[in-house]
């Protein structure tokens, strides 16, 4: 297979002036000359249609299983959480077959797209879905699968969707949707290039998940002692209000290890607005277990006259952050980046002191199961979820020796560097697959070479 460049690629997108020699402008932009440029509606084999309009019900092996948008992942497949069924005398009218495409047609989720896997079972798609079949000799369902998750499809579905109240893409506006055509070879030879990237894509996610999984369990043995690390002895188990946990190890009220003089509370009430120079400002959406820390850019700034009347909530690197409204309980370590930022009301500071115990120690069994049951166990409020620190102060943590604590949190920290580390692999990946789509989905690169041409 021969990879042909065209040009340096710095005017593909240019003015008339710029198109390289060998390329046209075209709705869709600069394409190669031999490639088309059509609307979707031409490349099918019919007319887009909408699934079936009928409740799910829960999953039974006798039903069909039920494709709704919730169902559609991020990236593109099908992850149901959890698995539902359909009941309806005329659902085998909206089986998916192989070759077809369905599309969110409304919502926050409007254009996301599915390509229909045969290994995924026989799937009905739901009203809130359209259903298109491209003519494989026009247009390669891959290649089109491909196309939709480019940055120039989702710059027309922004464009198209703007609606009062919600957006939307109704069936026959997805018909006029601009496709860029190369001949059949080339797009297959494209989407087979993409397609061995979301496999690489797949298999580091598959692997994330995996190592995340294996570091819960041993979140799970390792911080209440069923099982000990090499060097530490195994002297039998008490019942505690915790749990069994090791006799030579102690249950301690968590205001017993804090700072006195900075203890646990809350930050900000009524923050008012951003201010590009004010001091970082704390919120429960800038820390996730599942993404870590916001980037600076995204975290809020307060103003000083604001903060000033709060700063003793301010934060020191390593103290510890524990929401305490809405999305109760998730613990996070204050890096070296937020010391001194402030939080607000929705987010408690805890000022471990660290002569008295590991705080990577005490945020690990915070985010554990250990922690989660207490969470739930002072929860207050059913519309907006609450914890006061008064009840957080209650938390009860098992601590064994310094030595073991510091050992047991090496453990746990290592595999979220290991964690981290695929985390930022596959999202370079993703870039790179950005990149890739960039270039092959406007013929800048070519995988295939074109008609006529003759080799240097």
């Amino acid at each position: 297979m021969q990879v042909r460049e065209a040009g340096d690629g710095s005017g593909v997108d240019g003015g008339a002036a710029d198109v390289p020699s060998g390329y046209r402008r075209t709705e869709v932009g600069v394409i190669p000359k031999n490639w088309e440029a059509y609307p979707l509606l031409r490349c099918l084999k019919e007319s887009p249609s909408y699934g079936i309009n009928a409740p799910a019900v829960p999953f039974d092996d006798g039903l069909p299983t039920y494709l709704r948008i919730t169902d559609i992942s991020d990236d593109y497949r099908f992850r149901p959480s959890p698995r539902v069924s359909v009941s309806h005398p005329n659902a085998a009218v909206f089986f998916l077959d192989d070759g077809d495409l369905v599309f969110a047609r409304t919502g926050a989720s409007v254009g996301k797209s599915y390509l229909y896997d045969p290994t995924d079972g026989p799937l009905v798609f739901a009203g809130f879905l359209i259903r298109v079949t491209p003519d494989p000799e026009e247009l390669h369902p891959s290649f089109l699968a491909q196309f939709v998750r480019s940055n120039r499809y989702w710059d027309w579905v922004s464009t198209n969707s703007i609606r009062s109240g919600q957006p939307g893409v109704n069936g026959q506006e997805f018909g006029t949707l601009p496709i860029p055509l190369p001949p059949p070879p080339e797009q297959r030879a494209i989407a087979e290039a993409l397609s061995d990237v979301d496999g690489l894509l797949g298999a580091l996610e598959a692997l994330i998940a995996k190592k995340q999984a294996i570091k819960q369990a041993a979140m799970q043995q390792l911080l209440t002692g069923k099982t000990r690390l090499p060097g530490f002895s195994d002297n039998g188990m008490r019942i505690t209000e915790i749990g069994e946990i090791p006799h030579g190890w102690t249950l301690l009220p968590l205001a017993s290890l804090v700072d006195p003089m900075r203890g646990i509370r809350y930050g900000i009430v009524q923050p008012g607005t951003y201010d590009p120079n004010g001091r970082y400002m704390i919120r429960g959406q800038d820390y996730s277990e599942a993404k870590g820390w916001a980037a600076p850019t995204e975290v809020f700034r307060v103003s000083s006259g604001i903060e000033e009347k709060y700063r003793n909530a301010r934060v020191q690197e390593g103290d510890l952050i524990m929401t305490i409204v809405g999305y109760c309980g998730h613990v996070e370590m204050v890096p070296a980046w937020l010391e001194g930022a402030n939080l607000t009301q929705t987010t408690a500071r805890i000022a471990i002191r660290s002569e008295l115990a590991s705080p990577m120690f005490c945020k690990y069994l915070l985010q554990s199961h250990v922690g989660k049951r207490q969470v739930s166990t002072y929860i207050k409020g059913a519309a907006q979820p609450g914890l006061n620190c008064g009840d957080v102060e209650k938390f009860l943590i098992c601590l064994p020796l310094r030595e073991e604590q510091t050992a047991i949190a090496t453990v746990l920290s290592d595999m979220d560097a290991e964690i981290a580390a695929l985390e930022r692999r596959r999202d370079k990946t993703r870039a790179i697959k950005q990149g890739m789509m960039q270039e092959l989905l406007t013929g800048r690169v070519r995988l295939v070479e074109p008609e006529g041409s003759i080799d240097a």
